[in-house]
């Protein structure tokens, strides 16, 4: 049986992150990803202490993101290498570490407050690693939900692009979907979290859909000379020209896409995955890694499994059995029971036959090099 997260190229993954002010439901969104999915067969809840990222007692005693924790899942044929950071500002060092071996982020902000301050300041740890965003906004069923002020706030406060690429569907209490402003069609979800992808524009938003719709074209033929050209041309922009424009966009940072959504009662996670797999890179995507070899010299890899191996160690976790290392892997491949130095003089870790039962690392992929030990 083929391993569901096994990727067959570099451009079928993705290494991200979720980024956020505490208690905006960051690591809700990352249980609703897994379990969307199909990586989980039940919701973690944070208020139940049931949460897969969070797994450290004292994370599910006080219902906080401390420890970055990578996880992985499949989407679409794509490979997810997810990392869920803290958004408190106490653990601010945790969040760095991991924005070092990202390709990507998902920045969520709560619906009602917009962004907050922590919100601004993994926002620009994240500019300083030059990791691409998209943003959500989560909580779209709580009072006094506003995307237009969310979407206010980003601009103001982050000074981006914001490009809302969704209308919500009813509000507060009743918000039960989006309109997709590029497919122009509208998704609905059920209490139980079941969606509708199919379902026209309702009446009462079709004129708000279509001259939402007209603001986003406009806006992005302003920022993307391709997309001018054909707006230029035709006074419009096509689904599949928007699309790359968008794209294009984001891995330049001139823009963040902007979704919306309550991962709590599972509505808007499924567009959301489909936003990461669309707009934000794969290791193929970003700029060669530069770094030191064990004679002190100057290196540059680009993302090849087949290249000599580069890799990062970005974290430590104190285990039953040892110290588990967690890399970034950006060129070659790790293999079982094989050692590997670090420069220029730091001791060598091994990979032991002990972990052979797990998969061995890939170009691309965040997480623990699996059987990566030290002594």
């Amino acid at each position: 049986m083929r391993n569901p997260l096994h990727a067959d190229s570099l451009a079928t993954v993705r290494n991200l992150g979720i980024l956020a002010h505490v208690d905006a439901g960051k690591t809700t969104v990352t249980e609703r990803i897994l379990f969307a999915t199909g990586t989980t067969y039940k919701r973690g809840e944070v208020h139940d202490g049931t949460t897969v990222t969070d797994f450290d007692p004292q994370e599910r005693d006080r219902g906080i993101t401390i420890f970055a924790a990578a996880v992985s899942c499949a989407w679409d044929g794509h490979r997810i290498n997810l990392i869920d950071t803290p958004g408190h500002v106490d653990f601010v060092d945790e969040v760095e570490r991991s924005l070092r071996v990202l390709d990507g982020a998902v920045a969520v902000f709560d619906a009602v407050a917009g962004v907050e301050p922590q919100s601004e300041s993994v926002w620009r740890q994240a500019d300083r690693h030059g990791v691409p965003r998209i943003a959500f906004v989560n909580k779209m069923d709580r009072a006094g939900a506003d995307l237009d002020a969310a979407v206010a706030s980003i601009r103001e406060r982050l000074h981006p692009v914001p490009l809302a690429v969704q209308l919500p569907i009813g509000a507060e209490d009743t918000f039960t979907g989006v309109v997709d402003l590029l497919r122009m069609r509208a998704l609905t979800w059920t209490d139980e979290g079941k969606a509708d992808d199919a379902a026209p524009v309702p009446d009462e938003l079709r004129e708000v859909a279509r001259v939402r719709r007209r603001l986003l074209e406009e806006t992005v033929a302003e920022l993307h000379p391709g997309a001018l050209d054909e707006f230029c041309d035709t006074g419009t922009l096509g689904d599949g020209t928007l699309a790359a424009a968008l794209r294009d966009l984001t891995h330049r940072g001139d823009a963040v896409v902007v979704l919306c959504g309550s991962a709590y009662r599972d509505r808007g996670v499924e567009p959301l995955l489909d936003a990461v797999l669309a707009y934000l890179p794969s290791p193929l995507d970003v700029p060669p890694v530069h770094g030191t070899d064990r004679d002190g010299g100057e290196q540059r890899r680009a993302a090849d499994p087949a290249a000599p191996l580069a890799a990062l160690a970005f974290k430590v976790n104190a285990t039953a059995t040892g110290r588990l290392t967690y890399l970034r892997v950006y060129s070659g491949t790790i293999e079982k029971e094989t050692r590997y130095g670090t420069p220029p003089h730091a001791a060598p870790s091994a990979s032991p036959a002990s972990c052979a039962s797990r998969p061995t690392g890939t170009t691309g992929w965040t997480g623990p090099s699996p059987g990566t030990s030290s002594p």
